[in-house]
């Protein structure tokens, strides 16, 4: 800046140099030596003084002006000095704080090529998983702690042949080969409900194909089971939600998201990919979910149905408590549908698997299903709706206390004891409303949730004006993910027909990388501060990174001090509240100066430019 300045102060000086020049500061006088030959006058000689007086007092007036000019410039000259210091720190500081983020940018590097499919929690970096057998039903337990602590920070990369998915509904019958970590002997083994065609770049699940036709006649053999007269009847008889349990590829989800109906496809953890992978790539909800030690993250009572088609769960182990995590999570006249080899009339005939199937069926009684009906391999039970049977029972698991809260269930160990009984969101699936107009609860069941129908009312208005995609009718899904340090409201979102999970953003999702197209953020950032240091911005930003697709959305709604310390601070910085004078929240904004986050601008590179705050 002092540049500028000072040559322009030169010019100036120049200038003035040049007009002292043109006032004859430097004009010849006629040479005194002519004076012997031309006598002068008086008057010319008085005229001579009176112009040397004039020079004298000319030259004095040119020195204080020049004087001046300088004592002038040089108080200028000083001050665009001292500018120009103040300049320079300024920029130095701004130097250091930009290579500050850059310095956390290459910290921030991108995860070798065994990452592509990397789920955390499962521990499946190792070479030797690799290699592992896909069908020799290894279980793998989530072993998850905070994401800060696993040593894992760098950017998941897809595949180097990664395509876009294709839009809906092509995408749930056609997915790129190379977008999935699958086995080549997989493709086509395994239960109706996991067969596919492989094309060339293409995996087909077309449901005209030879290779899938049985799901149709499937779910219409279901149908009858339950007495219906077909599978478009499912949702008046009260079935909405279903739990699909070791889903396969999705097709049984693919065909009844047709009718209106939600299924959620969990699967354990997998070496090759399949399953869960594959159905998320198709644009069905899935998630990493097994029955092993713990409790599946769902309220009781969530699932009007409940799906296991070869699932490879020894339902007889344990005394029968995987059948008790059922019951828990399937509503009062819901319905448990297991298809498996074991009860086929052949396999019956061995002594072993008639006891297997003596147990489960005799458990069942005891904790009050009634066996509908049993076509094959395929056998169908109704969970009660009333709770009187549960005390006139002589045998079985015995009835959770009152302390016994499992509403919101993250990963804690499973419990024999049949619960759910008194709570008062047991509701028959035949007295709710069917789909559309579940989602538009009663007073009466909004009260249940501690909720008026004034704000329940305000918030769906707001949402209906914020989602424009929801009111042009096209087919979307949303995984609620309810946090587990907020405010519990799982319960009342499967209630009004929707799915969910309870989640620590803390810890990993379960779920594989690209599986979601957008990720919508309320106050999650608020969230991660209360959680004092639990976990950083930057792991957050890691987690969500890894589990959206390439050219996805990030919207993220929180207090705009976070959202300013997300889109311009440090992300590993989340800003803390103290306690002012009077007692008022002051809050610390030194960091929130900083230059954009070249991190949080690489996740805006990578979902197409842009993400959105608010």
């Amino acid at each position: 800046m002092t540049r500028p300045i000072q040559r322009g102060l030169r010019i100036s000086v120049e200038n003035q140099g040049k007009q002292f020049a043109g006032n004859g500061f430097t004009t010849e006088f006629p040479s005194p030596a002519g004076g012997s030959r031309n006598r002068q006058s008086p008057s010319l000689c008085l005229l001579k003084i009176g112009l040397v007086v004039l020079m004298v007092l000319a030259l004095l007036g040119s020195l204080y002006w020049t004087v001046s000019i300088s004592s002038f410039s040089r108080d200028n000259i000083y001050r665009g000095y001292q500018r120009l210091q103040e300049q320079l720190v300024a920029d130095l500081s701004d130097i250091g704080k930009l290579s500050h983020d850059i310095s956390k940018l290459n910290e921030v590097e991108f995860c070798p090529p065994k990452y592509e499919n990397y789920v955390p929690c499962y521990g499946n970096i190792s070479d030797e998983s690799e290699s592992a057998d896909p069908d020799s039903g290894v279980e793998y337990e989530r072993k998850c702690v905070a994401v800060s602590g696993t040593g894992w920070g760098c950017l998941v990369l897809p595949p180097r042949d990664y395509r876009i998915p294709l839009r809906w509904p092509s995408g749930r019958d056609f997915i790129w080969k190379e977008n999935v970590k699958i086995k080549p002997n997989e493709f086509s083994m395994g239960s109706l409900t996991k067969r596919m065609m492989v094309e060339e770049q293409q995996i087909s699940f077309r449901s005209d194909s030879l290779m899938v036709d049985g799901v149709e006649d499937y779910v219409h053999q279901l149908a009858e089971m339950i007495e219906l007269s077909n599978d478009s009847e499912f949702n008046e008889a009260g079935i909405r939600t279903v739990l699909d349990i070791g889903c396969g590829f999705g097709s049984f989800g693919a065909h009844l998201f047709s009718k209106q109906l939600l299924t959620m496809c969990i699967a354990g953890y997998e070496v090759s990919g399949s399953q869960v992978q594959v159905t998320l790539e198709r644009g069905m909800p899935a998630m990493i979910g097994s029955f092993v030690s713990k409790h599946l993250p769902f309220p009781d009572l969530s699932f009007d149905m409940l799906h296991c088609a070869r699932c490879g769960i020894e339902w007889e182990k344990n005394d029968g408590v995987f059948l008790v995590e059922v019951d828990r999570l399937l509503r009062p006249g819901g319905y448990f549908i297991w298809t498996s080899p074991l009860i086929s009339a052949r396999s019956l005939l061995n002594e072993d698997s008639q006891k297997k199937w003596t147990f489960i069926r005799e458990f069942s009684e005891n904790i009050c299903w009634d066996l509908l009906s049993q076509q094959g391999e395929t056998v169908l039970w109704k969970k009660t709706s009333t709770t009187e049977c549960y005390n006139s029972r002589k045998s079985g698991p015995v009835i959770c206390g009152r302390d016994h809260d499992i509403e919101s269930p993250h990963y804690q160990p499973v419990s024999p004891c049949v619960g759910g009984i008194r709570s008062e969101r047991w509701i028959p699936i035949h007295k709710r409303k069917s789909w559309p107009s579940r989602a538009d609860l009663s007073s009466d069941e909004l009260s249940v949730h501690g909720l008026q129908h004034e704000e329940f009312a305000e918030d769906s208005m707001n949402w209906n004006a914020a989602v424009p995609l929801l009111k042009a009718g096209r087919s979307v899904w949303v995984m609620n993910v309810v946090p587990i340090n907020g405010r519990n409201y799982l319960p009342l979102i499967f209630d009004r027909g929707l799915v969910g999970v309870v989640h620590d953003w803390c810890e990993a999702f379960p779920t594989y990388p690209r599986t979601y197209d957008m990720v919508h953020a309320e106050r999650l950032l608020s969230l991660i501060r209360s959680q004092h240091n639990a976990c950083s911005m930057l792991d957050v930003f890691l987690e969500i990174d890894r589990i959206l697709r390439p050219e996805g959305w990030v919207i993220l709604r929180d207090s705009t001090s976070l959202i300013e310390a997300a889109r311009c601070g440090n992300p590993t910085y989340v800003p803390h509240h103290k306690e002012g004078p009077e007692g008022k929240e002051e809050q610390k904004t030194d960091d929130l100066k900083t230059k954009c986050s070249t991190f949080l601008c690489s996740i805006a590179s990578k979902v197409g430019g842009w993400v959105t705050f608010e």
